[in-house]
């Protein structure tokens, strides 16, 4: 599996919009909506074919399905990074390899875009929702048809009590060496290098 995409969730799009916009110092693009949990994103395309989704509840929108992804039910506080998005080439075959609780995957569409997500029947996901969600998408990922933000990952730090049992579970998924696993609360900070010096997204 291969890292596709980041999330900041807030209680609003334009909350968690704003803070990812002040946090990079890049204007984000146009997203959609996702009639399945009632959500809408905005986006923006990070170098090394990665991608950056600012995500929030629709209230304009009545979930087809709840709860909803990525937690966002029981978000609640300042807009922050929330999780973080691996892919699979097949998630059907690889899916053994994730903690029982992240193997359950449903079919997403946005527009013209088509995929196979793992989403928890409770909409956490494992370690506190600090393990990556995982997708396949079923069409071309859209990174490269998103407006450009010229800014790099260079590290994603993830935290958590239980440190060297996500390391454990991580390994047998990835080998990325921007992701590093430390101790500590429940936490996530995205590092980057942007067109205005480095900046931390949390």
């Amino acid at each position: 599996m291969i890292l596709d995409h980041l999330a900041v969730a807030g209680e609003t799009l334009e909350e968690a919009v704003a803070h990812t916009e002040e946090a990079l110092g890049v204007p984000l693009g146009p997203g959609g909506a996702h009639a399945r949990y009632g959500t809408h994103n905005r986006l923006i395309g990070l170098e090394d074919g990665l991608y950056l989704e600012a995500i929030a509840i629709d209230p304009n929108t009545r979930p087809q399905e709840q709860p909803r992804w990525f937690n966002l039910d029981r978000f609640n506080g300042p807009a922050r990074l929330s999780n973080w998005i691996l892919r699979s080439q097949d998630l059907e075959a690889e899916k053994p390899l994730l903690p029982p609780h992240a193997q359950r995957h449903v079919a997403m569409r946005r527009g013209d875009l088509s995929w196979l997500m793992t989403v928890p029947a409770d909409g956490l996901l494992a370690y506190d929702n600090i393990f990556p969600a995982v997708l396949q998408w079923q069409a071309a990922p859209p990174a490269a048809k998103l407006p450009q933000s010229h800014c790099r990952l260079t590290r994603l730090i993830l935290s958590h009590p239980e440190a060297a049992d996500l390391q454990a579970a991580l390994d047998r998924i990835l080998a990325d060496p921007r992701i590093k696993v430390e101790q500590g609360a429940p936490a996530m900070i995205a590092e980057f290098d942007t067109p205005h010096g480095k900046r931390q997204l949390r």
